[in-house]
C-alpha cells in the first residue's frame, strides 16, 4: 500500500464568493488566468485567495456569447485580447489610442450586463437619495 497524501479541498458550495466590481475586473482576472494557463499553470476551484463565483472560462463564454448575438464584433475582441495580455486597458488620452478605449468601454459594459445576469458581476444597487 502507498502513503500518498491527498488534498481535500473544501466543497465550492460552502465558500463565499465575491462579485467582479465590473467587467474590465473580471476581464483581466480571465486575462491573468489565460496568461498562467499559457505558462504551464493549472486552475483549481478553491485554490485562490479571493473566491469567485465562476471559472476563467465562463468570462471567456460570456464573450463569445455576446459575440455571437452580434452584440460585439472583432474589432472589440481584438481590442480585449491586446490589452488583456498587455494587462492595461487603453488610454483614452492617446491619439492613437482613443478608438481602442471606445472599442475597450463598449465590449466591456456589454460584458459586465451578461455577467451580471450570472452573478459574476456586482450589480448596483439602486439608492433613494
Amino acid at each position: 500500500m502507498s502513503s500518498t497524501k491527498r488534498i481535500v479541498l473544501p466543497p465550492t458550495h460552502d465558500v463565499e464568493t465575491v462579485p467582479f466590481a465590473d467587467g474590465e475586473e473580471a476581464w483581466f482576472w480571465f486575462s491573468r488566468c489565460q496568461l498562467m494557463r499559457m505558462d504551464g499553470a493549472r486552475f483549481v476551484a478553491g485554490m485562490v485567495e479571493t473566491p469567485r463565483p465562476c471559472d476563467p472560462d465562463d468570462v471567456y463564454r460570456a464573450v463569445m456569447d455576446i459575440y455571437r448575438q452580434r452584440l460585439i464584433g472583432n474589432p472589440h475582441l481584438q481590442v480585449l485580447g491586446s490589452y488583456g495580455e498587455k494587462l492595461t486597458p487603453p488610454d483614452e488620452y492617446m491619439r492613437e489610442e482613443q478608438q481602442d478605449a471606445c472599442l475597450w468601454r463598449d465590449a466591456l459594459g456589454r460584458l459586465a450586463v451578461a455577467l451580471q445576469k450570472k452573478g459574476i458581476v456586482r450589480t448596483e444597487e439602486k439608492r433613494d437619495e
